[in-house]
């Protein structure tokens, strides 16, 4: 029997997939790059589905928080038939009003209020106090960016995201943006339902995660963006040709082996079908490298294998010879010491819901990380917790008001035998007039007419609502003082204060998580601007001096420093506090009157501090600026000597 022959590429171990480099190892093994693609897909969408829980919950949470507080599901039994319906639907066939009122809104704007009422913002401080300036420099550049991106607004938006889900991320990234058609630092709020993190995260920080992307809805044109060359905008004009498709209407979840019940579609496919879906995902990657200590300039840093000769073995037998010439014996030559290790680095890839691969690389950051920022809690969503609390109340207004409309008001009752004379519509028309005169029979029986009134059977929900209210207010910590309300007549200032100052204790846990994570997108942004800003857009922002001290724009660029997150100058408590404080000290002739408008918030300090100087220029030309004495003036221009000049410059300075 003849013995079948195979082909040897199925036969044979790949040549690299031993290898300890995770990338050459999974090219070795997948033949094709959209084999390995959709490998990277597969782990993505696990990490993605693995969430869909995250995800209806926030759903749950954003409809509660909009109003929409009668859409959850119940299932009615009819029959031994079970019937999933709405809340509201089911209420409405009852003949019940589902009345709502939203106290969740109320309880959330009063935290996103507090939180802009103290707004903070990151300052940059030197490691070395000699580098204070360079560090003052940065704080300015991080304050351009941050206004740039307009971080005010994000973060307040931000907040209110974490409130309702208990999860917010930004996107850290660098180049064009088409939108303000301009290249700097970006930040991007990421939609919750379109990010995906690492499932196997135990730290709260997220300095464990291995895995995070983005789900991205872009239009045909956008998609070619990715595009460098002709020959990638064919390769991509290839890869979306279901996009043209999808914009001809010819689209179909089939060709993605999905139904339209299928909720894991929900990853590949978008949910408008005129956008094209791309795949961003950021994973842990490794590979063999060394550990380089340099012992002459105290540098620890890492190298790849392929740099060892040209970076250490060469660089220590040149210093080998230096100490020679110098005299230095071998065993105190600073030598570079190598470790090889397996390095843990980030490596991205854009892909297609096909598994082709658009775009891969490794961080192109200087900080060598993903481009996200990221902190959530989601199952302490401070939103989450008053769900039960705002359905009952909701349920107490809806009993009330059903109790209201069917208890008896004004009826009015009439004996049947008086209507011989009469019709029942002439006694109703009658009974409605302010004047309305009702002639009745009274027959045998005596009976007239009667109105009954009944007052609603008090069954106790005024208590129960007033119970439900207090409870709301303990379970977020937003009393009535936080919202701007006293508890009675007549509360002390004293009183009204402690109250809001033991509600934002409440909230700083909620505050300081927050906080951190705006400390953490801060040195994302530092290390950006670093990387991407050059001298002159340096100087450009700054200005070639700040506060009086010269700029070196590439030492700035170059200094570590550490991130505090401090009050806002932003906010006029700031500003008054400060500008008294400096009052203090011109006063007590400490300072002058220039550093005093240049370090002050003072609405005209520009304009005056113009005119001080343009004064300054006048009397060191020798003519006579508007303000000084004719007597100081007259020596200037006698003596034109620099003492004159001097003194002149110390009355306008006084």
């Amino acid at each position: 029997m003849e013995t079948k022959l195979r082909r040897l590429s199925r036969i044979t171990v790949p040549k690299g997939d031993r290898s300890p480099d995770s990338i050459v190892r999974s090219k070795a093994i997948n033949m094709n790059d959209r084999a390995r693609g959709q490998e990277i897909l597969m782990e993505a969408q696990a990490c993605y589905m693995s969430m869909h829980k995250f995800r209806e919950e926030r759903a749950r949470n954003e409809r509660y928080l909009n109003g929409d507080q009668w859409s959850d599901i119940i299932e009615i039994d009819e029959g031994g038939i079970t019937r999933r319906i709405t809340e509201e639907k089911y209420l409405k066939e009852q003949g019940c009003v589902p009345l709502k009122t939203n106290l969740i809104r109320k309880k959330v704007d009063a935290v996103k209020g507090l939180f802009i009422g103290q707004q903070t913002e990151p300052t940059c401080i030197a490691r070395d106090r000699d580098e204070q300036q360079e560090a003052e420099t940065l704080s300015t550049l991080l304050q351009y960016n941050m206004q740039l991106n307009r971080m005010r607004k994000l973060n307040a938006d931000s907040i209110e995201e974490y409130l309702k889900s208990g999860f917010v991320m930004h996107r850290k990234w660098a180049g064009w943006n088409n939108a303000k058609q301009k290249e700097d630092c970006w930040t991007e709020f990421v939609e919750p339902n379109n990010m995906f993190v690492d499932n196997y995260m135990r730290d709260f920080r997220g300095w464990d995660c291995s895995l995070i992307g983005e789900l991205h809805d872009l239009s045909y044109n956008e998609v070619m963006r990715y595009a460098k060359t002709p020959e990638d905008y064919q390769r991509l004009e290839k890869i979306f040709e279901y996009a043209r498709d999808i914009r001809a209407g010819e689209y179909s979840w089939e060709q993605f082996g999905y139904s339209e019940q299928d909720i894991h579609k929900e990853f590949m496919c978008p949910t408008d079908s005129s956008r094209c879906r791309v795949i961003e995902v950021w994973r842990k990657e490794s590979k063999p490298r060394y550990r380089c200590h340099d012992w002459n300039s105290g540098e620890v840093y890492k190298i790849d294998i392929k740099d060892y000769n040209a970076m250490v073995y060469d660089e220590n037998q040149r210093r080998k010879i230096q100490a020679t010439q110098a005299g230095i014996p071998e065993n105190e030559i600073p030598f570079i010491t190598a470790e090889w290790f397996m390095d843990s680095y980030w490596y991205y890839y854009f892909l297609s819901p096909f598994g082709d691969i658009i775009e891969e690389g490794e961080s192109p950051y200087a900080h060598k990380e993903h481009p996200y920022v990221f902190s959530g809690k989601p199952k302490r969503a401070f939103t989450a917790d008053t769900l039960d609390q705002q359905r009952y109340i909701n349920r107490l207004y809806s009993l009330n008001d059903m109790i209201l409309r069917s208890s008896a008001k004004g009826v009015l009752i009439v004996p049947r035998e008086g209507l011989k004379n009469t019709t029942l519509e002439n006694i109703m028309d009658q009974w409605a007039k302010p004047n309305g005169v009702i002639v009745v029979d009274v027959g045998t029986s005596g009976k007239l007419p009667q109105q009954v009134a009944s007052n609603a059977t008090n069954i106790g929900i005024n208590e129960m609502l007033s119970m439900q209210l207090k409870m709301m207010d303990d379970i977020t910590g937003v009393n009535s003082s936080l919202q701007g309300k006293s508890e009675y007549a007549g509360m002390s200032a004293a009183m009204f204060s402690m109250q809001t100052q033991n509600a934002t204790t409440t909230l700083q846990g909620i505050l300081n998580d927050f906080q951190e994570f705006m400390l953490d997108a801060a040195y994302k942004d530092v290390k950006n601007i670093q990387q991407f800003y050059d001298e002159k857009k340096v100087l450009r922002i700054v200005g070639k001096t700040a506060n009086g001290f010269p700029v070196n724009a590439r030492k700035a660029l170059d200094t570590e420093v550490d991130i505090s997150i401090v009050p806002s100058q932003a906010t006029p408590v700031y500003r008054a506090f400060n500008n008294d404080t400096l009052l203090e000290l011109w006063k007590q002739g400490a300072i002058n009157v220039k550093m005093l408008l240049r370090h002050g918030s003072f609405a005209f300090a520009d304009a005056l501090l113009q005119d001080i100087e343009a004064q300054e220029q006048q009397a060191a030309a020798g003519q006579m600026p508007q303000g000084v004495s004719p007597e100081l003036m007259q020596q200037v221009q006698q003596g034109a000597n620099m003492e004159a000049v001097q003194k002149a410059q110390q009355a306008l300075a006084a």
